[in-house]
């Protein structure tokens, strides 16, 4: 081995492999196009220190010879270069996954490598607005652009996020055949899991306003929210509507569109909602995941067995 850090460029047999195993997380697991362009980022990173950590390119039987030492030089080198603990952890998970598929193809012991562990990180969670708070929000961008139909498009995607919970990429994902929207709306979320989330009269009035004033006819296969050309829109706009809101209000920047989302989570917690509803709701797969994500205390969800067992 030699110390060298700088990379090699990626060897075809590696190549191919990587583009295999990014079709397999694609069509196995139902992985978004977002989440393959980060792995793909991930392994290019990982393969792309091993060609300049060994001194040639990396193949599969450097895969095989990987040790501790050389996944926890590759950790270091990571950190070393600014990476947060939360980017390296994900960087790491998909190092490993993609060294277990190589070594099922190619027959070899990867239980050195596979036994590093991720660094430890504290998820950081959006702060809820008040309720007040959050229809102040909506009310101040219905009227913060000059364009009328921009104004109504980018209040009906937050009203979206706080009455209905869904992810900025799901209210964005919404394409013309979706409206009119009923009373619940069919969201396939992280993972292909499937929810149903009710929609409240409020999101559909203000979908309804913004489509009224589009100046884009409404199409089945297109997109339901457009940018100013007609295109998808990008969620860095609605990120910067928000933080407009957010200015005029004097709101503290974790006043975020995903802020939202987690507002209408902890809202109807507050108001007496179940966690394993709100879960359905959000469409997470675990429990676990809903009680962190709602901030729920210990206390809490005693307090709420306690209300909810007929033994309790």
């Amino acid at each position: 081995m030699t110390g060298g850090a700088e990379p090699l460029a990626l060897a075809p047999a590696m190549a191919d492999n990587l583009a295999r195993w990014l079709d397999s997380e694609r069509a196995t697991r139902d992985r978004s196009d977002h989440t393959i362009r980060a792995y793909q980022a991930d392994l290019l990173a990982f393969l792309s220190f091993l060609g300049g950590y060994h001194g040639t390119p990396a193949l599969p039987a450097t895969l095989a010879q990987l040790t501790q030492t050389d996944m926890r030089a590759f950790a270091a080198a990571e950190r070393g270069r600014g990476l947060s603990a939360r980017s390296l952890a994900r960087r790491l998970s998909a190092t490993r996954s993609f060294i277990r598929w190589m070594a099922d193809r190619h027959d070899f012991d990867a239980s050195r490598a596979l036994a590093s562990r991720s660094p430890k990180y504290t998820r950081s969670l959006p702060r809820p607005l008040a309720p007040q708070q959050a229809q102040d929000v909506l009310k101040i961008t219905a009227g913060a652009h000059p364009e009328a139909w921009i104004a109504a498009r980018d209040a009906a995607v937050l009203t979206l996020l706080w009455g209905c919970g869904l992810r900025i990429s799901e209210a964005l994902g919404l394409n013309g055949a979706d409206w009119p929207l009923r009373e619940a709306l069919t969201i396939r979320g992280k993972g292909g899991r499937e929810r149903q989330v009710p929609v409240l009269p409020i999101a559909r009035e203000a979908i309804a306003e913004y489509l009224r004033l589009c100046p884009y006819s409404l199409q089945a296969k297109e997109p339901l929210f457009r940018g100013a050309r007609g295109g998808r829109l990008n969620p860095t706009l609605v990120a910067a509507a928000m933080r407009q809101a957010r200015q005029v209000l004097g709101l503290p920047p974790t006043a975020t569109p995903h802020a939202l989302r987690h507002s209408f989570a902890t809202h109807l917690l507050a108001a007496g909602g179940d966690l394993r509803t709100i879960q359905e709701l959000l469409g997470h797969a675990s429990l676990s995941t809903t009680q962190v994500y709602t901030g729920v205390d210990d206390a809490h969800l005693l307090a709420v067995y306690r209300a909810a067992h007929p033994r309790a």
